[in-house]
């Protein structure tokens, strides 16, 4: 099992606390900064809860991912 298949794995059954976890920490980049890059820090935020919610997607069809292997 590859680092990235453990990572999916990790995050497919803690869907929720991945993506709590994703807001706590850009809050706090964006409270240390200022604000000063909070654009930014929202749009990687969108992006990472995106991933996650495709993952837990691509488990729940059957475990394949985009490139037609397991995940």
């Amino acid at each position: 099992m590859t680092l990235t298949e453990k990572i999916k794995d990790i995050l497919g059954k803690n869907t929720d606390k991945a993506k709590q976890g994703v807001g706590k920490a850009g809050d706090m980049f964006d409270q240390k900064t200022g604000g000063k890059y909070s654009d930014k820090v929202d749009k990687v935020q969108s992006k990472a809860d995106e991933y996650v919610d495709r993952n837990q997607k691509e488990r729940s069809a059957g475990g394949t991912d985009t490139r037609g292997g397991r995940a």
